[in-house]
This record gives structure tokens, C-alpha cells and sequence, in this order.
């Protein structure tokens, strides 16, 4: 799926995979699993040598803020649950760093398996990304954040 991506959608989820990184890193304890799967989605976003350097060089300064703005909040959500689905996998792992990533961010857990279903159909209903992102956009403006 990374290559049906476009440029600045890419870039998009880098910049978010780093602030999901950043957000589970700086707990004070992070279950193994959950290092996995971050890994995982680092790998699946093709980051280059000088991405990873970047990472490593800023991670304290990357900290996430949970972002005030809904909208902002919506996007994060739409993000994390593309990468979820960049190899056409979901395991359930991967749905329970979404959850907490998205309880954080003052979302209902539901949301996050309501989007993966929203974004896995995409493909077979032969709809765009940006489709999909208005779609979820919808949803989530439907869905109280907490």
C-alpha cells in the first residue's frame, strides 16, 4: 500500500509515526510488543538513513502535544490506522497500540476498529485515499472526543 502513496501523504505518516514513537517512548514502561510493532511501521514506511538519524537526533524534541483542535486529533487517528494497514495486515497488537494512542488523544476506543474497517473496504470499493479521508473525517466529527 506505501506505493499507492503519495508523496506528501508519506510524509504525513512519518511525521506522525515519529509523535506516536515519541508518545509510547516516553511512558515510563513500554510493553515489548508494543516496540514491535512501532518497529514494524517504522520498516513498513521505508524511512531512509537520514530519516532514522533525524529520529534517534530529535526524539526528546519530537515529543508529542496532545493537539487541541479536533481536527488535528481526526488527522492523527487517520494516520496511525494507514499505517496499521500499510501491508494489508491488522494484528491485534496493532490495534491495541491504536486504541491507547487514540484513548490518549481523548477518542473512544471504538473508533480506531470502526476506521480500520472504514479504511480496509477502501481497496474493494475501489475508492481514493482522499475519499477515504473525507469518509473518516465524517466519522470522527460524528464521534465525541473525550
Amino acid at each position: 500500500m506505501i506505493s499507492k502513496l503519495s508523496s506528501q501523504e508519506l510524509y504525513s505518516l512519518k511525521e506522525s509515526y515519529y509523535k506516536i514513537l515519541s508518545h509510547f517512548l516516553s511512558e515510563p514502561k513500554v510493553e515489548s510488543r508494543y516496540i514491535v510493532c512501532l518497529l514494524k511501521w517504522g520498516l513498513q514506511l521505508d524511512f531512509t538513513p537520514e530519516e532514522l538519524r533525524y529520529v534517534r537526533d530529535n526524539l526528546d524534541n519530537i515529543r508529542i502535544k496532545i493537539p487541541l483542535d479536533k481536527v488535528d486529533r481526526m488527522e492523527a487517528i487517520y494516520h496511525l490506522v494507514n499505517m496499521i494497514y500499510l501491508d494489508d495486515v491488522m494484528e491485534d497488537v496493532e490495534l491495541e497500540v491504536a486504541s491507547i494512542y487514540a484513548q490518549d488523544l481523548g477518542f473512544k476506543p471504538s473508533v480506531v476498529g470502526e476506521l480500520l474497517k472504514s479504511i480496509s473496504t477502501a481497496p474493494f470499493d475501489e475508492r481514493s485515499n482522499a475519499s477515504v479521508r473525507d469518509e473518516v473525517v465524517e466519522f470522527l466529527k460524528l464521534n465525541d472526543v473525550e
